[in-house]
């Protein structure tokens, strides 16, 4: 009988206390902060929101790109046509144009030069080289049997010139000094063209009108070198 009073009385203070109550107490304690960290990573962490700033950050950068290339479109387009390799060009056809034409009263020994400073280095580098060389070779071996026409002696002198140019000669090439000489060089052409022309209209005569151009373009490629 002591034994089941004893149960007994376990029994009632095991009730008294309540031990599941305080259990449930606990559980929704653990429920609701799962709860909350879910929801917490639910805010955080939504790839609808991701992707939505994604695009519209893609859309701003676009609207950026769109306006930078409007303002430089004309820059880009433009410095291809005045880089310094086509201005090279452009003065080396114009020299050539002005040794073998005839319908201009310039001292054309002054193209030489001209034609040195301003040249690409593609064109000296291969006067300078062997087939340059035997170019040169060749062109003197046969100048040495037979004469030349007098629109081929100037630039078999041009090639010459820049085989033979030491290196501290044509290291003005590029650099203001060189920019200077050949500025100086294409006015005084340009001078003595326009003034033997006699006038602005005679110079753009049907004879004289390729020396025109060709005097015009060494003389604006100067002054573009120089700048």
């Amino acid at each position: 009988m002591a034994s089941l009073c004893l149960s007994s009385s376990w029994i009632v203070s095991l009730h008294h206390h309540k031990p599941c109550l305080s259990l449930k107490l606990r559980r929704p304690r653990i429920s609701n902060l799962s709860g909350l960290s879910h929801s917490a990573i639910d805010v955080s962490f939504n790839p609808l929101r991701l992707s939505s700033d994604r695009q519209r950050t893609a859309s701003v950068s676009a609207k950026v790109e769109k306006r930078r290339k409007r303002g430089s479109s004309v820059v880009c387009y433009a410095a291809p046509m005045l880089s310094v390799h086509n201005l090279q060009w452009i003065s080396t056809i114009s020299c050539v144009a002005l040794m073998l034409t005839r319908g201009t009263g310039i001292h054309k020994s002054f193209v030489v030069p001209l034609f040195a400073l301003q040249a690409p280095v593609g064109i000296v580098s291969w006067m300078k080289g062997e087939y340059g060389i035997w170019a040169a070779f060749l062109a003197l071996l046969t100048r040495l049997f037979f004469s030349f026409p007098g629109e081929l002696e100037l630039p078999f002198i041009a090639l010459l010139l820049v085989i033979v140019a030491p290196y501290q000669v044509m290291s003005i090439r590029g650099k203001q000094e060189g920019a200077i000489l050949s500025l100086a060089i294409s006015c005084f052409l340009a001078f003595q063209h326009f003034s033997r022309a006699g006038s602005l209209q005679k110079a753009f005569d049907q004879n004289s009108v390729l020396a025109t151009v060709a005097i015009i373009g060494v003389t604006v490629v100067s002054i573009l070198f120089l700048i």
